[in-house]
């Protein structure tokens, strides 16, 4: 079936897409044999789509992440772990349904899931506001990271957000405090944690939740702190010049598992995770469960010392 949703370079595979549906029309309506034009059509769709996903730019890889039916924190929440209990509130204002969270299962383990929940709609958007979260938000994930630490229970989060929400109301209610908090809280957190980009990582908003044990990236997703437009229009004072920033901003999973910023890609379908949800999620669990095996047999004081130390050691910088 052809693509409902097709990206500016997926174009090309939805017309081939629509070639082979109509084609397989043709044969039922006409009851005539068309499996030789089929396998020809098909064959070239794969070497398209292997062509055009093994040679993506950064900038592409940016339009994947923020793909509309890219998997969210809900959907992996419902397909790679088990009986997940929401928690709400951040017991201080109200509950922000930008970040979701809770105790859930993965492969037996009792964890904390904490994500970025963006909406599928534009109802569900402007309630979740496209998953950039109020302070209100942080303070509740910071809450459930507390939480989980008072039980031993690892922690995992699951990044997918343009930003922190920069309005009005939640700079008036301290969203650089609640951001900062959350950095300095995660830094010492005495459980093990696991932070995984699976969308779009961008600037404080993906930090506060991104300071953990393992750093993980889907691989196309993308981690920065900021957009390629955002970039563009300071330096350039041209929106347009998103795909030189993109290239510059070293944004991508590859450039940040160079840059040792991350600990690790997870591949995803051909295509990308929105194409086959299932084997994506597979791919995420089989990580989850690697990572937590290994850092639940570390000691708590030890985590925290490796953790510091993991951060500290990332970029340049010089003492006078």
């Amino acid at each position: 079936m052809a693509s409902v949703y097709a990206l500016d370079f997926e174009k090309p595979l939805a017309e081939l897409e629509q070639q082979i549906e109509d084609l397989q029309r043709l044969g039922r309506e006409r009851q005539i044999d068309v499996d030789g034009e089929l396998k020809g059509l098909e064959r070239k769709l794969d070497e398209l789509r292997s062509e055009i996903y093994r040679n993506l730019t950064p900038m592409q890889r940016v339009q994947l992440a923020r793909h509309p039916r890219r998997p969210y924190t809900l959907d992996y929440l419902s397909s790679i772990f088990t009986d997940f209990i929401e928690l709400h509130g951040d017991r201080l204002y109200r509950d922000d349904p930008a970040i979701v969270g809770g105790w859930a299962r993965l492969g037996g383990t009792s964890v904390m899931v904490i994500g970025h929940q963006k909406g599928r709609d534009t109802r569900e958007n402007l309630k979740r506001n496209f998953g950039m979260a109020h302070p209100e938000g942080y303070r509740k994930a910071l809450r459930m990271m507390k939480l989980a630490a008072r039980f031993g229970a690892p922690v995992i989060t699951l990044i997918d957000t343009a930003g922190a929400y920069p309005g009005l109301g939640a700079e008036e209610r301290g969203q650089s405090e609640a951001l900062a908090r959350n950095l300095l809280e995660m830094a010492a957190l005495p459980t093990p944690a696991v932070a995984v980009v699976i969308g779009e990582g961008g600037s404080g908003g993906a930090l506060a939740l991104g300071v953990a044990d393992r750093v993980l990236m889907l691989e196309n997703s993308v981690y920065s702190v900021i957009t390629p437009e955002g970039c563009a229009a300071i330096l350039w004072k041209d929106a347009n010049q998103r795909e030189r920033a993109a290239e510059a901003l070293k944004i991508t999973a590859d450039d940040l598992l160079q840059l040792k910023v991350i600990d690790e890609v997870i591949p995803e379908p051909v295509g990308g995770a929105h194409v086959d949800p299932d084997a994506a999620g597979e791919a995420l669990r089989d990580s989850l469960i690697r990572h937590v095996t290994e850092l639940r047999k570390i000691r708590p004081e030890k985590l925290v010392r490796r953790r510091a130390e993991k951060f500290a050691a990332m970029g340049a910088y010089s003492e006078t």
